[in-house]
Order: C-alpha cells, then sequence, then structure tokens
C-alpha cells in the first residue's frame, strides 16, 4: 500500500509558502536579478517576515502579505512584523561567481504511471485538494466551504483503497452533512465510483477554525507535500521565499525537469535524478540518475543536461516572477512551468 496526503491553500503552512512565495515574485517583477531568501511565520493574528533580500527594487512586503491573506479567503486582520536584511557579503561573493547559493542534496523523479508522470496517490491527493478550493471559490452551493483543508489516498496495487477529505467549514454545516455532498461533488468527478473504498470526511468531527486561528504555520514545513509524496527521498532543503540562486529550489527543478524527460523519451519508466553542491562552486560534486530498478542512467542526464546554477537558471527562465503559483498543489506535475516542458533528447 502507499499513501500520499495534500493541502489546500488555506492550511497554515501553505499560507506561509504562498506569502514568501508572492514577496519573491514582487522582487523579481522589479528587478530580475534580486537575491531573495524570505521565511514566513504565522500565528494567532501574528505574522512575521524574515530573511535576506538583495535588490535595489523596493517592495511593501506587508501590503504583499495582506493581499495574499485576503486572497486565499481569511477576512481577518492580522499583524504584520517585517525584518529583512541584504545577503551575507560571504555567501554573495560565491554565488556571485556563478556557484551554488548553498551546500546540499536535490532529487527529481518522473514516473510512466501518470500522465503527469507523478505518484498516482499523490496526484489523486493534490487534485482532491485542489478541488476542494475550486468547490469553495466557484459554486455557490459550497459557499460553506473555508479555506483550511487536507486530503489523503492510500492506494493498494492499483486499487483506491482509502480516501480522507478534512475540510473547514462554516458553522452552518455539520461534518456529518458534509459527507455525501463531498462525495458527490469532489471525490466522485476526480476518483471515479469507488465502492470498495473506504471514505472519510471530516473524521475528527467538525472542523469550523482553521488557517492561523487555530494553528501555526512555517515556510517549508511541507517539502513531502511540495515534492513527490512520502514514498521518494527529499533534499535537505524548502523551496518558497528564495529566488533560483539557491540551489535547493532551481536543482530541485532541473533534476525533475531531467527526469521527466528522460522518461518522456522513452529512455526508462521511472527516473531518479540526484545531484549535490559545495557552496560557491559551479559544478556539482555529484551527479547521478537511476532508473527501471537499478539502471544507471547518468551518462544519459550529463550529456543531455547542465547542472551548473546559472545554467539552469538560463535553462529554465528562472528570473521570471512564476514562483508564488507553485506554492500551493505541487511544485511538479502541473502544467505551465518551464521543468515540466518535454524536449527531444
Amino acid at each position: 500500500m502507499k499513501t500520499a496526503e495534500a493541502v489546500t491553500e488555506g492550511h497554515p503552512d501553505k499560507v506561509c509558502d504562498q506569502i514568501a512565495d508572492a514577496i519573491l515574485d514582487a522582487y523579481l517583477f522589479r528587478d530580475p536579478a534580486a537575491r531573495v531568501a524570505v521565511e514566513v511565520f504565522g500565528s494567532h493574528g501574528l505574522l512575521v517576515i524574515g530573511g535576506e533580500v538583495t535588490s535595489e527594487a523596493q517592495v511593501d512586503v506587508e501590503a504583499v502579505a495582506r493581499k495574499v491573506y485576503a486572497d486565499i479567503g481569511y477576512p481577518d486582520d492580522i499583524e504584520v512584523l517585517a525584518n529583512l536584511h541584504r545577503q551575507s557579503p560571504e555567501i554573495a561573493a560565491g554565488v556571485n561567481l556563478g556557484g551554488a547559493g548553498d551546500q546540499g542534496i536535490m532529487h527529481g523523479y518522473a514516473t510512466s504511471e501518470t500522465k503527469e508522470m507523478m505518484p498516482r496517490a499523490f496526484v489523486l491527493a493534490q487534485k482532491l485538494a485542489h478541488g476542494l478550493a475550486d468547490l469553495r471559490r466557484l459554486d455557490r452551493d459550497f459557499s460553506w466551504l473555508k479555506p483550511d483543508g487536507k486530503t489523503q489516498v492510500t492506494m493498494d496495487g492499483g486499487r483506491i483503497a482509502n480516501i480522507v477529505v478534512s475540510a473547514q467549514h462554516a458553522p452552518t454545516i455539520t461534518a456529518a452533512a458534509m459527507k455525501p455532498l463531498l462525495i458527490a461533488s469532489l471525490i466522485r468527478p476526480l476518483a471515479g465510483d469507488v465502492p470498495d473504498a473506504a471514505i472519510m470526511v471530516n473524521p475528527a468531527g467538525n472542523f469550523t477554525e482553521g488557517g492561523f486561528v487555530a494553528d501555526t504555520g512555517l515556510t517549508g514545513r511541507k517539502i513531502i507535500v511540495d515534492a513527490y509524496g512520502p514514498h521518494l527521498p527529499v533534499g535537505g532543503g524548502a523551496f518558497s521565499g528564495k529566488d533560483a540562486t539557491k540551489v535547493d529550489r532551481s536543482a530541485a527543478y532541473m533534476c525533475r525537469f531531467a527526469a521527466k524527460n528522460i522518461v518522456a523519451n522513452g529512455l526508462a519508466k521511472n527516473c531518479f535524478v540526484s545531484v549535490a553542491y559545495a557552496i560557491g562552486q559551479e559544478n556539482p560534486v555529484m551527479l547521478t540518475a537511476k532508473g527501471d530498478g537499478n539502471k544507471d542512467l547518468s551518462p544519459i542526464l550529463k550529456q543531455h543536461f547542465d547542472f551548473r546554477p546559472l545554467a539552469i537558471i538560463e535553462r529554465l527562465k528562472l528570473r521570471q516572477p512564476i514562483f508564488q503559483r507553485t506554492a500551493c498543489y505541487g511544485h511538479f506535475g502541473r502544467e505551465g512551468f518551464p521543468w515540466e516542458e518535454i524536449v527531444s533528447l
């Protein structure tokens, strides 16, 4: 059995990720060469923004944060504290020469088991989470849905064995009343008829308080949800709030790009790519690819893909302000991002 989970845009951690990436995008829109490393913490009426920014651009980070928070669907006011400083000149010296902004290990994966080239349970969990948001925003009959929520899918071979949906809701409806409505309008349209599956909706009961009212949030705390699910290794770093000189993000995107194209070109049914860097150095200290069991695909990887940080930024066009949309519903397996494009090898 394999289980994967996903969260909605109103989950506290994802609120923080989206605010961090919205701040990144705001700087990149004004200054494509901006260096940004922003962390966000939210808790019970308070939002704290910290980190490093090196740019001549001026951004009202408090206004950006408030807009994202309201756009997600939270009407309550929130106190915002911002404390941003310039990047360390010692780190900048290596990055300025084209080196990696930090040491670390990044991974990428692709599989032919779904059209998204992602693990099946993970794809469905993300679709269910996104579907909750679509119902809340687009269907008047579901106006009782609120922003916070989680989904979870368990697969037993090719069969869906279990689906869990936890959705924040208005006090005007109960968890019991929600279940048949969400089965009919969310689960069946996305998962099909699953008569043998155990379906749980709000298994803990009513869920009327969500977001920072009920819990704390922090950037980078959903790295498995951001990547490929719990059955594949993830690198040591999170993505959101970091510009592309931070290989935690850019190299992970390049690993996905390489793995997906190796599979898309019929060179393997699945592919797992790994890369590691030393801070300030241009060339990776490790670069490998394996697929279809233990088949070594590293020669193909090294022949077709350049993993130097500046080469990654150029190939994937990572100085564009495209990152806020990545911050929820997964960074991979979604159309519209450069690292998801298929090229001929």
